[in-house]
């Protein structure tokens, strides 16, 4: 029996998170991972809702009482998952899809190498670039490095499991619902 475990990596602006949430939406066997983050909540997010929202302060205690399954600083801020949420998912029979950086990625295989890990690239970082000036309403605050670290991102696609370009969403949802049966079914 394989690891109820299935990892989701994208550059930002990716669609990775709207690739999981229909996902969840359509197979009750998956359950949500909500990771924890230092970064300010963006319009219409609450916490708990796509993410816990701590201070550094708080998210670096939890560091220390090893709270973390996988923890990162990305792009300035700090994202975990919490352990407790992996074990539920084992005690309960689930599969927990977890939508995490390629950092987060690689730490949670090294501790479960028999996970089920994902990638979806953009179509282009010309494109990438497009989603994420619409997504963030303009504002391109550290726009070159978050473009500099998904060209880095996406060099490391071959070393996942699975991998599916984002071009267009219905496409690419058709895509990712296949490779999530595969491994529901390997259960």
């Amino acid at each position: 029996m394989s690891t109820p475990l299935i990892i989701v990596s994208a550059p930002s602006g990716a669609g990775k998170s709207s690739l999981c949430n229909k996902a969840l939406q359509e197979f009750p066997e998956l359950v949500d991972s909500v990771s924890f983050t230092t970064r300010a909540p963006r319009e219409g997010e609450t916490n708990g809702n796509p993410y816990f929202f701590v201070s550094q302060a708080e998210f670096e205690k939890r560091i220390n009482e090893d709270y973390f399954a996988e923890w990162a600083k990305v792009h300035e801020f700090y994202y975990g998952t919490p352990r407790y949420q992996i074990e539920d998912a084992f005690r309960n029979g689930k599969h927990l899809i977890m939508d995490i950086d390629v950092q987060g990625a690689n730490s949670l295989k090294a501790k479960y190498p028999d996970c089920h890990t994902i990638f979806v690239l953009p179509p282009s970082i010309e494109e990438l670039r497009r989603r994420l000036e619409a997504r963030d309403s303009g504002k391109t605050q550290n726009l070159e490095i978050r473009l500099k670290n998904a060209e880095k991102e996406c060099n490391q696609a071959d070393r996942f499991d699975y991998s599916l370009v984002n071009r267009d969403f219905d496409k690419a949802y058709a895509d990712f619902r296949k490779i999530i049966e595969i491994i529901l079914n390997k259960r």
